[in-house]
């Protein structure tokens, strides 16, 4: 109290600034004066407290976003990868983001804006199944990989894991004809490690994380050096300066897939960075109670001898009870008279070893958005919970589908589609000349994997329900059921009741009894 006392009446007492603005205006003075009275009395936050306690050593800046993640970004890139070699928590939950998100690979669904085109229902389902099958063509060859090593799929996969362990993944789109091929549209994956300053330049407002940005932030060039850093290239550095839009055309020629958390942040952070430090300790932990388990499974005793030291054994008495000593598995020790053996009660397993690790588990899946759970793929709850932790997790695995299909997905669809169209393969008239009638032939759905069932009958009863009420279409639910194309699963439906006769409701058709005398 006689702190908050002083400090009160250090508020209080008119400073120099005060008694020069009371001489001229004394109302304007007086306010002054209330205002920081009223200021110590009601205090601050107390987040923003100085001084000793809580807040001792803790030291932060007020650095942009750029100024807060470059000078640490090498490192945690470096620790990222680390963590997803050799930790399984690590690896683990960056392989169940990749699987739940990408999957077996997003599909392209067409979707165009039919009544602006002016198309008739059947005309635009055909244009879609036309532009389905070329993109097809373009997406399911490993042509579209300018390493001709993955497909679409493949290469969906590569670029979102990239960005979760080194925090951005770039993809150029460059043109490179390849015999067989009607496309020369192409997709180069960049490593993160690449993207850097020509020259080593040092980081300014203009220029920072090998990304320069026009008056209005946004990304104008892009620096790649031609080799990787830590490769085993012997020549000189160099480096190619590539626009992210074209000058003329405004094509895509540059992807930068990550996670923008900052207003002027340029470059990601890896998914792991909250929580480099706690999986790395805990690794060590597991180390150290595994290497104590292993131990303590030895049986390891000590001798307690009665002999003195005069008795003990010298020359080749004692390379003989030396090897006599040797502990081993199923060896059986031979002791001096008067010998006892006590053991050691190492304390292995340790019993609060699970529960430490499940505390910890629960830390870092709240901080990556993943469910202790499904985080450490262990289902001991109820149906009620499991089902609420998939849920959860179902939400951000939605969201960075999303998120995948309009950052990476989308750009690469719209890139070949403009290569498909100027080439002639299709038809799309008005697709250069007006931005909405291009924007109506570009729309596309996305659609992967489905989150799976517990309980795929109560999953189907629900489904059912849904659409009994008009809750949701076909094309919805077989979209979130395996991220499939209900009107191909319509026409295969009736494919299988046409072949083996079925009724609509699955049901085989009854057949009419046997008759010997018409055996027709």
């Amino acid at each position: 109290m006689k702190k908050q006392d002083k400090a009160l009446q250090k508020a209080m007492k008119p400073n120099v600034i005060d008694k020069i603005v009371h001489a001229f205006n004394p109302v304007a003075g007086y306010r002054r004066q209330q205002a920081r009275t009223m200021s110590a009395i009601s205090g601050s936050y107390t987040g923003a407290k100085r001084g000793g306690g809580t807040f001792k050593n803790w030291y932060t800046s007020g650095n942009d976003a750029n100024s807060d993640i470059l000078p640490d970004l090498a490192l945690m890139r470096s620790r990222s990868r680390d963590l997803v070699r050799n930790h399984p928590i690590a690896g683990g939950a960056i392989n169940t983001v990749v699987t739940n998100v990408v999957g077996s690979g997003l599909t392209c669904q067409s979707n165009i804006d039919a009544e602006y085109l002016g198309m008739s229902e059947e005309e635009a389902s055909a244009w879609q199944d036309k532009v389905e099958r070329e993109f097809k063509l373009f997406s399911e060859s490993k042509n579209c990989d300018i390493t001709r090593t993955q497909n679409f799929s493949g290469l969906q996969d590569l670029a979102f894991r990239s960005a979760l362990e080194n925090g951005d993944s770039f993809g150029l789109l460059p043109m490179v004809p390849v015999v067989g091929s009607p496309y020369s549209t192409r997709i180069q994956l960049i490593e993160s490690d690449r993207v850097c300053n020509a020259k080593g330049v040092r980081d300014s407002e203009r220029l920072a994380g090998g990304i320069s940005i026009d008056q209005y932030g946004a990304p104008e060039y892009l620096h790649v050096l031609k080799s990787h850093p830590g490769g085993m290239s012997t020549k000189k550095k160099e480096w190619d300066e590539i626009r992210f839009f074209g000058q003329k055309t405004g094509r895509t020629n540059v992807i930068q897939l990550y996670d923008r958390r900052r207003i002027g942040q340029l470059r990601g952070v890896p998914y792991l960075a909250p929580v480099i430090e706690p999986l790395k300790q805990l690794g060590r932990y597991t180390d150290a109670e595994l290497m104590a388990a292993v131990v303590s499974g030895l049986f390891t005793v000590f001798i307690k001898s009665e002999a003195g030291e005069d008795s003990l054994l010298s020359g080749d008495d004692v390379q003989e009870k030396s090897r006599d000593y040797e502990l081993g598995q199923g060896s059986i020790i031979e002791g001096l008279p008067g010998d006892s053996i006590e053991t050691i009660d190492a304390g292995r397993p340790n019993k609060e070893f699970s529960p430490f690790v499940d505390a910890i588990l629960m830390q870092v899946g709240v901080a990556l958005e993943l469910p202790k759970e499904v985080l450490a793929k262990v289902f001991l709850s109820s149906y009620s919970a499991a089902r609420a932790a998939l849920l959860d997790a179902w939400k951000f695995f939605s969201k960075r589908r999303r998120w995948l299909a309009v950052n990476f997905c989308q750009p690469v669809y719209e890139a070949w589609l403009e290569e498909a169209v100027s080439i002639g393969r299709i038809h799309a008239p008005g697709f250069f000349t007006d931005p909405l009638i291009r924007k109506a032939y570009c729309g596309a759905l996305w659609h992967g994997d489905g989150p799976g069932a517990i309980d795929p009958l109560k999953e189907a009863n629900a489904i059912e329900k849904r659409m009994n009420i008009r809750l949701t279409s076909l094309a919805e639910e077989k979209a979130g059921f395996d991220g499939g194309d209900w009107e191909q699963t319509v026409r295969q439906r009736k494919k299988e009741i046409e072949m083996i006769g079925l009724t609509a409701e699955g049901k085989p058709i009854e057949e009419e009894p046997f008759n010997p005398d018409n055996p027709q």
